[in-house]
């Protein structure tokens, strides 16, 4: 015998505020955890270290969005990480410590004979620039990229393929300006100053941990207001039937090259705080590997969950941490055994087989008969119960 577990929608805005009001409270609690009492029981480094990961778990995020909701995959985004650490790097290596003579250039602009600072370079001295910049300057690049692709209405793996053709150009870009950004060796920060305080000093690496908890929650709110109204469900659409979507009277190039730009601001953002917490921003950050593990993050912890991407990240990168240390020779070995595990077993990654399938799974192995969900709960919807009154009532004839 099987079971009806009516999904009533019907229940109205209550059971919604409900559930948001929940989901808050669990969003606090988190936060709350990991500010005040994980500072407590971890040490520096390994707080660090959990700061560079939730750092990785805003861009996972991203990547969901556009992969788990729009059906986008990818594997570019290293480009809008980087972006976003480089423009903070940038700023950080323009600032001196109290008694340097101003105007002073970085130390590499010298290795290599260059003698006034390039033009670029000069509106970084501004942190209120920077900041603006950590965000726009991903945003407006996925935003020309995404147009540039969708317009010619080119999806699926060609896509795929593209966004990675797009991040070796950057890499090979990046990786060649000796003279304006220090081409291979990347640019360094944990040396560098902000606000008069060492970057790399275990306060301020503290401080920057709390920051990316903070824009970690915030990014996630923001994600999750896109993904649950009317802009969400259509995205669903464009995932699922982008010509049906067309066909509806809507633009679909619109509202990918918008989420598209949307993720890689978050890309960004991402790259701003990994690299103050790491101490070094390179083109190793636009690495093809770097971009499709993010990916890899996602589907560990299941596509268009936002949850799963977050989990996804900081266990997969803990994970490779811990298996690096006991294991050096072999842990990518186990990488990618996780990987083959998610694809055949898992293929809702972990979060979405614990809300889709765990619970079926449970009842079998009790030897009880699985629930199903039937289409949302009409019977329950007050407008189906008026009309449904109207049909019933006897009319009176003449």
């Amino acid at each position: 015998m099987v079971v009806s577990r009516t999904m009533a929608t019907g229940e109205g805005n209550g059971g919604r505020k409900q559930a948001l009001l929940t989901e808050g409270l669990w969003l606090g609690g988190v936060v709350l955890v990991l500010t005040l009492i994980l500072p407590l029981i971890l040490s520096d480094f390994r707080l660090t270290l959990l700061g560079r990961f939730l750092a990785l778990a805003i861009v996972a995020l991203g990547i969901d969005l556009i992969w788990g909701f729009t059906g986008l995959l990818s594997l570019g985004h290293g480009i809008f990480f980087a972006l976003g650490g480089y423009a903070l790097a940038m700023h950080l290596n323009l600032q001196l410590p109290a008694g340097q003579p101003a105007g002073q250039l970085p130390e590499f602009f010298t290795l290599y004979g260059v003698s006034e600072l390039p033009g670029f370079w000069q509106p970084f001295y501004s942190f209120p620039f920077t900041l603006g910049a950590i965000v726009v300057l991903p945003l407006v690049v996925a935003a020309i990229l995404g147009y540039l692709v969708f317009r010619n209405r080119i999806r699926g793996v060609y896509f795929s393929i593209l966004t990675q053709a797009a991040l070796v150009v950057f890499f090979n870009l990046f990786n060649g300006q000796q003279k304006l950004i220090n081409g291979t060796n990347g640019l360094k920060t944990s040396t560098q100053f902000l606000f008069g305080q060492e970057v790399g000093s275990p306060e301020m690496q503290f401080q920057f941990y709390v920051l990316t908890v903070l824009m970690l929650a915030v990014i996630y709110i923001l994600c999750r207001g896109l993904t649950s109204g009317r802009f969400g469900r259509l995205l669903v659409a464009i995932r699922d039937d982008e010509s049906r979507v067309r066909f509806s009277g809507y633009n679909p190039t619109l509202f990918k090259v918008v989420v598209f730009a949307v993720s890689g601001a978050m890309a960004g953002i991402a790259g701003a705080l990994y690299t103050v917490q790491s101490g070094i921003v390179s083109p190793q950050y636009m690495d093809i590997a770097f971009s499709i593990e993010m990916v890899i993050w996602v589907a560990v912890g299941g596509r268009a969950t936002l949850v799963g991407a977050i989990v996804g990240a900081v266990a997969v990168n803990y994970g490779r941490s811990l298996l690096s240390e006991k294991f050096p020779e072999v842990w990518l070995f186990f990488q990618g055994a996780l990987f083959l595990l998610v694809v055949t077993v898992l293929p809702d990654g972990v979060v979405g087989w614990l809300r889709f399938r765990a619970w079926d799974q449970v009842t079998r192995l009790l030897g009880r008969s699985p629930y199903t969900s039937t289409y949302p709960g009409l019977d329950l919807n007050e407008a189906v119960i008026q009309e449904k009154k109207q049909f019933e009532e006897p009319k009176d004839h003449p």
